[in-house]
């Protein structure tokens, strides 16, 4: 479990920056950093991209149950990994603290609130926040650990 302080890193950036955010903002002001980004305050009712954000309502406890049934699959899985293996706990620790950052939101305020907004050419990616870095960081870690392990497994079959 020595990976855990990792994750509560990124609980704690992530609400520490979530409420600088809105003590700031108003809700859709934006404030020019960078001639490529903004921080503009955005109230996501969704997932990834506003994913089902007009649903109505129920999409709230519908991610808030996976963010809890991943988070206690990744709290089983993660002390079963082996030392040797720094690319997996790292990609389940991060993965873990974006997914707590964003429940926490979820439960406390019924959405998400992100402020982190990159654009180019009058085009707008999808605003986000630091949980949603960790949990995007994390799944690329489980990629590069995917990959690093095939060519043990082919060479350990041959």
């Amino acid at each position: 479990m020595k990976w855990l302080w990792l994750s509560a890193l990124v609980v704690a950036l992530d609400q520490a920056t979530k409420y600088i955010a809105t003590s700031a903002l108003e809700l859709y002001e934006s404030i020019e950093v960078l001639p490529f980004f903004n921080l503009t305050l955005v109230h996501n009712f969704g997932a990834a991209f506003s994913f089902l954000s007009q649903a109505g309502g129920w999409q709230r406890w519908f991610f808030s149950v996976l963010a809890f049934v991943v988070s206690v699959v990744i709290i089983v899985w993660l002390p079963r990994v082996r030392d040797a293996h720094i690319h997996l706990p790292l990609a389940l620790s991060l993965v873990l603290g974006g997914t707590l950052g964003n429940l926490v939101d979820r439960m406390a305020l019924g959405y998400v609130v992100d402020f982190l907004d990159f654009h180019a050419g009058g085009r707008h990616w999808p605003a986000f926040n630091v949980a949603d870095t960790s949990i995007t960081l994390g799944a690329l870690f489980l990629i590069l650990d995917t990959l690093r392990r095939q060519p043990e497994e082919k060479s350990s079959q041959s």
